[in-house]
């Protein structure tokens, strides 16, 4: 998994409450495994018409938010079913950090394992980020995460939490393969003593 220590880029107003993982990622499109290639079906029934053009008035389809690395978000996003996809096609996409004031708990989860990082901020906070991003002249937010902080274009900064646990395993690239495989030398010593122990197993 990529490391992720400081992000800095276009920040796209997502001004919509609910959006479920049916939303992020359509059923139709959960037929690989592969973690790559659903980025080009973000948000389909939303960014695109019937015959396959761009919605013009979609977000993700004007400048400068065609290169947005970063969403501000509506409340509860990523609720509806249980989809691991879901990260995916944002992170397939481009999208490395969800701001909003709350997260469907599957969403939530899935997001870490994946490298995406969804931060959690007040309604108040959310507002002025979704005035910034709305600002098409310098939509830009920079996210440190070692600092756990997101400053603004204006200068200023706005504070967020984050596991302990889950901010190591973002910074050092780390996802539930990568944290198994720390403890390799551990479990191979244990596969060892059980070998000479019960060597029937």
């Amino acid at each position: 998994m990529e490391k992720f220590v400081n992000l800095k880029g276009v920040a796209a107003p997502f001004n919509f409450i609910n959006i479920d993982t049916d939303k992020i990622i359509p059923k139709q499109f959960l037929k690989t495994i592969k973690r790559t290639g659903l980025g080009k079906h973000l948000f389909d029934e939303m960014r695109f018409n019937d015959d396959g053009s761009e919605k013009e008035d979609f977000i993700l389809n004007k400048e400068p938010y065609r290169s947005s690395n970063i969403i501000v978000a509506g409340d509860n996003f990523g609720c509806g079913s249980s989809r691991e996809h879901a990260p995916w096609a944002l992170s397939d996409f481009g999208i490395k950090c969800i701001i909003s004031t709350s997260f469907a708990d599957i969403f939530y989860n899935n997001s870490f394992k994946n490298g995406l990082l969804p931060i959690k901020v007040t309604a108040d906070q959310r507002e002025a980020l979704m005035a910034d991003a709305k600002d098409k002249e310098n939509p830009e937010l920079e996210i440190d995460l070692p600092s756990q902080e997101i400053r603004r274009p204006n200068g200023s900064v706005i504070k967020f939490e984050i596991d302990p646990f889950r901010k190591k395993c973002l910074l050092e690239g780390l996802d539930d393969i990568g944290i198994t495989m720390e403890k390799s030398e551990e479990i191979q010593s244990f596969e060892s003593k059980m070998s000479s122990e019960r060597p029937w197993l």
